[in-house]
């Protein structure tokens, strides 16, 4: 071996040896910190409150620490209000410790800022403690002189003047006190506050015609005593399916959805995400159907029938799962992980096409990218993936609510479609939101402008950004294609997704080309019409299930563009003729623009019958607004 390459293997041993004891290292300090963060926990404590702060933040969930902490970096005298003993909420009351870390198409996490501070206080893995997180989020408030936080404080009442919030009722142990404030943020989960403060909503699917939609609530799964090594070897080995694995998670084991057969009814097991933070274990599996998660006996019910289901599973599990044979229950959450309750009418309700599209804002005060993941609502589905974002932006306006001045929403009651929700509802894009809204309201006390006004204001906008940068988040703009951009179908495909009435999957694959189907086309009609307009389709009752019975009688059959126009024309015209294609464009239910796509009759793949079917929303919305 020569002079160089001995030098140069040399080099390479000292860059291996040097990086692997930076790591080290980075451990010790990583773990020393850790160490000091649990041993100088103390637990919050009710507070006797001033008269007037800035900025009130309702919510001690993690987006309500964020949106505080942001709130007193600017400058604002901010002031944190928590019903609850401790922070955290659903992280912590919820044990929710299984992280949904949106990631980019580089696989790069995009909730940055104050999420990936918090986020490092907890030893940056992929699950954590209860306590750890507790602590690291006590820790980001006591670190901020500018901010008060009061626990065990009860919200009465939101104050107003005319649309405008003004103060708000609180009570603690302390007293009642009417507390005013320049500026609110509500991040409850459900925006409890919003709603007492009159802000519009909708609720579950209500925006596409689905308003009972619920999808299922879970209660956590708290156990010791687990064989990691066993179950690493099970995920290996193909047990139920296998898993995805790291040093802290697994995810996967997909068969127990049949394997594993429920005691009680409304409720079910899935795949396990399981995490492991030092002895002990959580699982987020089990689904509870049909609960109202806005009604406390609703979640007092789920929560005993979950604890119950929770030692059927656990037997299960010891007699099935390897590694599981000595498992044993350490707790159990105080309350219910639930995915959905209300959604806030916003100056910029975020659609499922720009999730879809990876759109990018003028108003950008944030990035997100989880999939759209959609669970099951009964225990007769398994919920669904509409399609996997590579990232896209939240806008300022989707925080700024409809009709009331003075107040943002951040999280997943945000300004989201019921679709989009499904993706930005994750806790790190609700931090996300939260930063943005804090830095946003000690911003507009500053040049003392609304809410409002501020997400019409360029200038402001720019300035908010800017700030949010310096603190660390993700707002440079950005440019990223999508599947089947500038396709001659592509703004229908649009629309369509908008009413979740295609699905791309993780692979964000539609199958354009793939032939169109009886089945396919009676489907979505069906689906298309309830979820534009519930009204349509409870007054063609009869007449629609005839047309669909007929259409999907021979379901695997292609359809053609007549076969379609038959069914169109029964439905929505009132009759069938010889010319109902030319009918169906006279009437306007049918573009110009497609029509001169299909001069023919002939048989269609999906995305001409996805084509067609675009036109036939939009011209249902169209009757539906004017009714």
């Amino acid at each position: 071996m020569g002079k160089g390459l001995i030098r140069s293997a040399i080099l390479i041993v000292v860059i291996v040896l040097g990086i692997g004891s930076y790591y080290f290292i980075t451990e010790i300090r990583n773990e020393m910190a850790h160490k000091k963060l649990l041993e100088n926990y103390e637990k919050p404590i009710p507070n006797k409150l001033n008269e007037e702060y800035d900025v009130i933040v309702i919510g001690g969930e993690p987006e309500g620490v964020a949106a505080a902490v942001s709130s007193a970096r600017n400058g604002a005298k901010t002031l944190l209000v928590e019903k609850r003993e401790e922070l955290g909420g659903l992280f912590t009351y919820g044990m929710l410790n299984f992280l949904d870390i949106p990631r980019n198409d580089s696989k790069r996490p995009v909730s940055m800022g104050i999420f990936k501070e918090w986020h490092d206080h907890v030893r940056g893995k992929d699950a954590f403690g209860i306590l750890d997180a507790k602590a690291a989020f006590k820790k980001l408030v006591d670190d901020e002189p500018n901010l008060t936080l009061s626990v065990q404080t009860e919200v009465v009442n939101a104050n107003l003047d005319a649309n405008k919030l003004t103060s708000v009722k609180l009570k603690n142990k302390y007293g009642t006190y009417d507390v005013k404030g320049k500026a609110f943020i509500d991040a409850t989960q459900d925006a409890d506050f919003a709603a007492m403060s009159k802000v519009p909503f909708f609720m579950g699917g209500e925006d596409i015609g689905i308003k009972d939609k619920r999808m299922a609530v879970t209660l956590m799964i708290h156990l010791k005593n687990v064989d990691w090594v066993k179950v690493k070897e099970a995920a290996h080995s193909n047990t139920f399916g296998g898993a995805h694995l790291n040093d802290s998670v697994m995810w996967g084991f997909t068969k127990l959805h049949d394997d594993y057969k429920p005691v009680q009814e409304g409720t079910r097991l899935r795949g396990l995400n399981l995490a492991k933070v030092d002895d002990e274990y959580y699982i987020n599996a089990l689904q509870i159907f049909g609960i109202d998660g806005l009604n406390e006996r609703s979640k007092q019910e789920a929560i005993e029938k979950g604890k119950k289901e929770t030692k059927y599973i656990l037997q299960y599990l010891q007699k099935k799962f390897p590694g599981f044979e000595k498992a044993e229950i350490v707790s159990y959450p105080e309350e219910l992980y639930v995915r959905e309750t209300r959604h806030i009418w916003a100056e910029y309700q975020l659609p499922m096409s720009d999730v879809w599209k990876n759109s990018d804002h003028w108003d950008s005060i944030g990035l997100a990218a989880y999939p759209v993941d959609v669970q099951a609502q009964t225990p007769h589905d398994y919920g669904y993936v509409i399609s996997a974002p590579k990232q896209y932006a939240i806008p300022f306006r989707s925080l700024v609510p409809k009709e009331i001045d003075g107040l943002l929403v951040v999280g997943r009651s945000a300004g989201y479609s019921s679709l989009a929700a499904g993706s930005a509802r994750v806790v790190p894009t609700g931090m996300v939101t939260g930063e943005a809204a804090g830095a946003a309201a000690a911003l507009a006390i500053k040049d003392n402008v609304t809410f409002r006004a501020m997400s019409k204001n360029k200038e402001l906008i720019n300035t908010l950004r800017e700030d949010l940068k310096k603190q660390g988040a993700l707002v440079d703009p950005f440019n990223k294609d999508y599947p089947y951009k500038d396709e001659w179908y592509d703004k229908s495909i649009q629309t369509l997704i908008n009413y979740g009435l295609v699905v791309g999957g993780y692979s964000n694959d539609l199958y354009v080309e793939d032939a169109a189907t009886k089945i396919k086309f009676a489907k979505m009609l069906k689906e298309g019409i309830q979820r534009v307009s519930p009204e349509k389709m409870k007054a063609l009752g009869e007449k629609l299930d005839i047309v669909i019975y007929k259409v999907a009688n021979k379901e695997s059959d292609p359809i053609t563009r007549d076969e379609i126009a038959e069914s169109l024309a029964e439905v929505l015209v009132g009759k069938s003729s010889d010319n109902n294609w030319d009918v169906l464009i006279e009437k306007g239910v049918i573009s110009e623009k497609i029509a001169k796509r299909f001069t023919e009759n002939k048989k269609l793949k999906l995305k001409e019958m996805y084509a067609i079917m675009a036109d036939v929303i939009r011209y249902v919305e169209k009757e539906h607004s004017h009714s």
